[in-house]
């Protein structure tokens, strides 16, 4: 990208002396291929990132709280479906052996974070249990996932 010659005119001004035919590096670079190729890169990755938000469908309830700070390891995500299906990550566990695959892989995480996902029309009660099992897995630090947008407790619209 750079680095062109260009051949020297021989004459004008500049004060030093050139001989004659000796080529001279050219001062200039061309930025247009690159240009080009930032343009090309920027559509792949406007294409492609919403694509790589794959996970169990929920429907998250609404609230007026704000996300948490993300970390560098990605976070552990536990989901229960509409129809009451425990999966952690994309992975359904039944939920006899979620607590002893909760204590396998806290074993080999360094970060106690998990994020908690449940549909909106699941009850308190299994949404309880399950973060017991999470709490007995060896995970302390639970966070909910909601979608933002929901009403607020001081009577404004979040």
């Amino acid at each position: 990208m750079g680095g062109g010659v260009v051949k020297s005119g021989g004459g004008g001004g500049g004060g030093r002396r050139r001989r004659k035919g000796r080529a001279m590096p050219m001062s200039e670079i061309n930025v247009t291929p690159f240009v080009d190729v930032m343009m090309v890169l920027l559509i792949i990755f406007m294409v492609a990132a919403p694509l790589l938000t794959v996970g169990v469908p929920v429907e998250l309830p609404k609230t007026a709280a704000s996300a948490l700070p993300s970390e560098t390891e990605e976070p552990l995500t536990v989901t229960i479906s509409a129809d009451g299906i425990v999966s952690i990550q994309n992975t359904e566990v039944p939920r006899e052996d979620l607590v002893p695959r909760l204590r396998a892989i806290a074993a080999e995480r360094a970060d106690d974070r998990v994020f908690l996902r449940a549909d909106g029309t699941v009850t308190y009660e299994v949404v309880a249990q399950i973060m017991g099992a999470l709490n007995a897995g060896g995970f302390s630090s639970i966070g909910l996932v909601t979608d933002i947008g929901g009403p607020a407790l001081d009577g404004s619209d979040g």
